[in-house]
């Protein structure tokens, strides 16, 4: 659906306040419409008083005045340097590339010149690793729209409609719910909210998630008990949330075996003095052999059979490993 007109000319100042020269058919393809529209919208700009600037040649199209600018921002140089990491490394999140970019180029824009200086060194001079090398599965793609919709709704007491597939596929859920907070954890995005049909509270994974609309109405705030919604989001990902979920017996004290782990993403049950189970679960069948690997103590796995494969399938690997040849 095409921006409205107002929404559309914020949008051109945007892009314009981002770029030293932008071509019209960029502006075209980023707005949603022709070029003819782009050349209407930067002469209402220019009637209001923008200072746009036609720039001739193959590498044509529009540009700001220096005065057109927006006024310096008021940041300390400590403030603007971590805003500039802050967004480089939200770059490296999938879904949240080209916003961050263009972020970052509109912040420089702002900035005093030695401030713009001491950010753009930083910026040009630092690589940044990805950032999800806790697990071998691809990180999912960040909605920031979606977010900023279930923000919303927190902040408002605005009740959900949901489609909701566990694991992102399978049997679809509808749901209405109260929702609370938002949590990020390991690039994953949820929602923390209470079901209205039965009152339980729920982690809802963001990827997993389809809003349906009109909402479900407005609720009075009931917080979560504690209001300690990141470990309400561990300990339900330790339940439900992940896609390979296993029991693991260890060959140790229950006690122990809390030591070695985060509580919140295992729960240990006692079995004797000498023996515990530990359920936990991940994204992916590598990723639970890499973590119960580095509890240190002997352990057994009988489920689920594609675990019990993969390491069998690790036994004989690192036992090859140290094989003399």
């Amino acid at each position: 659906m095409p921006l409205p007109t107002s929404s559309r000319l914020l949008a051109l100042l945007g892009l314009l306040q981002a770029r030293a020269v932008v071509s019209a058919s960029d502006l075209a393809h980023r707005l949603g419409v022709g070029e003819r529209t782009v050349r209407k919208d930067v002469e209402r700009l220019r009637e209001l008083g923008y200072p746009i600037d036609s720039v001739r040649g193959p590498a044509g199209g529009y540009r700001f005045r220096d005065h057109g600018r927006l006024p310096p921002l008021l940041l300390e140089a400590d403030e603007a340097v971590a805003v500039a990491v802050g967004l480089s490394s939200a770059a490296t999140v999938r879904g949240l590339e080209e916003p961050s970019a263009l972020a970052l180029a509109k912040l420089e824009q702002v900035l005093p010149d030695g401030l713009r200086r001491r950010v753009r060194a930083v910026h040009e001079s630092t690589d940044v690793g990805p950032a999800n090398t806790a697990t071998n599965v691809v990180a999912p793609v960040v909605d920031v729209g979606l977010l900023a919709d279930l923000a919303a709704a927190v902040r408002d007491h605005e009740g959900l409609r949901l489609r909701y597939r566990p694991g992102g596929a399978g049997l679809e859920e509808r749901v209405e719910a109260d929702p609370y907070r938002l949590v990020s954890w390991q690039e994953r995005w949820y929602v923390v909210a209470r079901r209205r049909t039965d009152g339980a509270w729920h982690a809802y994974r963001a990827d997993w998630l389809e809003l349906r609309t009109p909402g479900a109405g407005r609720f009075a705030p009931d917080p979560l008990e504690g209001g300690d919604y990141a470990a309400f989001v561990l300990r339900e990902v330790a339940f439900s949330g992940w896609s390979v979920h296993c029991r693991i017996a260890v060959d140790a004290p229950a006690e122990e075996v809390l030591g070695r782990i985060n509580p919140t993403v295992g729960v240990v049950e006692t079995v004797d003095d000498d023996h515990s189970v530990l359920v936990t679960g991940a994204d992916s069948l590598e990723m639970v052999a890499v973590w119960i690997g580095m509890l240190g103590l002997d352990f057994h796995v009988d489920s689920p059979p594609e675990l019990v494969g993969h390491v069998a399938t690790l036994a004989t690997r690192y036992a090859g490993a140290v094989t003399p040849r």
